[in-house]
């Protein structure tokens, strides 16, 4: 199963661009989300993931969507290749989405967002929710 669920921080407003072939709407944006968990002693890191939406799904991230604004994406890993023009090949993941959320609350001072990537998934993933690691364990990875 190929499923993945992001939250987090636009970090620029979507590109939109059209297929050659048939002329189909293609948005792409990044996102910043926050890893789970920071060392201690450190700050927070996020990864930056890159955001491929199609046509309805990608024409409404072009339209509603902008730099800073938090959503919630529901889409499937892709990778794929190309050669350049001197021969060199890129590679590159990124994220499929298939549906597409605000997860900002409307007005400043509202209890929050009651959107349907809340209601689907719970409060727990809207918010963010985190848990303590005793990091005293030795069996720890880091």
């Amino acid at each position: 199963m190929n499923k993945v669920i992001l939250m987090g921080r636009l970090t620029r407003d979507p590109e939109v661009r059209y297929t050659q072939t048939n002329n189909t709407l293609v948005a792409s944006f990044s996102l910043a989300v926050n890893r789970r968990f920071a060392k201690q002693g450190e700050e927070r890191q996020a990864d930056f993931i890159n955001i491929v939406a199609w046509n309805k799904t990608g024409e409404f991230c072009s339209k509603y969507f902008k730099k800073g604004q938090q959503v919630g994406i529901i889409g499937r890993i892709q990778t794929r290749n190309w050669d350049d023009e001197q021969g060199q090949k890129h590679y590159v993941t990124e994220v499929v989405a298939e549906e597409a959320y605000f997860a900002d609350s409307k007005r400043e001072g509202e209890l929050g967002a009651s959107t349907e990537f809340e209601n689907s998934f719970g409060t727990s993933i809207a918010q963010n929710a985190e848990f303590q690691v005793d990091s005293s364990d030795d069996d720890l990875p880091f």
